[in-house]
């Protein structure tokens, strides 16, 4: 599948595009685009630019995700994990951090922040109705089960 991706700025033609950076990846690594070193605090939520822009195709979404190095090592998530870029936004691609760990994290321009896997959705229409099937579970939810 080919996606339209256009750099923000001439500014950006260093930092490389989303890419996967192996034969079997599902996700692309995103990297940022920050003209400085950005210091993210412990407890702290930052918006890094990513420096580009894409044309999703209708049917699909952009799911970001955490990279999972950047949580075991450094405790780096996003705080909307899995975010939605939705077919029809065509503003810069930004990536909300956030430090759940103890110490101050440092973000490069270049550096590896998420991961991003293109994905097809289905649109659901609701169908109100008196009552719904039943199951063995039921309305069991939140550990009901006891595990």
């Amino acid at each position: 599948m080919k996606i339209g991706i256009t750099r923000l700025s001439h500014a950006t033609r260093d930092v490389p595009l989303p890419s996967y950076a192996t034969e079997g990846s599902a996700g692309m690594d995103v990297r940022a685009a920050v003209e400085a070193e950005l210091t993210v605090r412990p407890g702290e939520t930052v918006l890094v630019t990513t420096g580009f822009a894409m044309a999703i195709p209708a049917g699909y979404e952009a799911q970001i995700r955490p990279r999972s190095g950047l949580a075991i090592k450094h405790q780096i998530g996003i705080l909307n994990a899995p975010g939605t870029i939705d077919a029809d936004y065509r503003g810069e691609v930004r990536i909300i951090l956030t430090n759940f760990g103890t110490t101050d994290f440092v973000v490069r321009r270049g550096d590896r922040i998420a991961q991003m896997v293109i994905a097809p959705f289905i649109k659901a229409e609701w169908e109100e109705r008196e009552s719904l099937d039943s199951t063995d579970r039921g309305a069991g939810g939140f550990g009901h089960t006891g595990r």
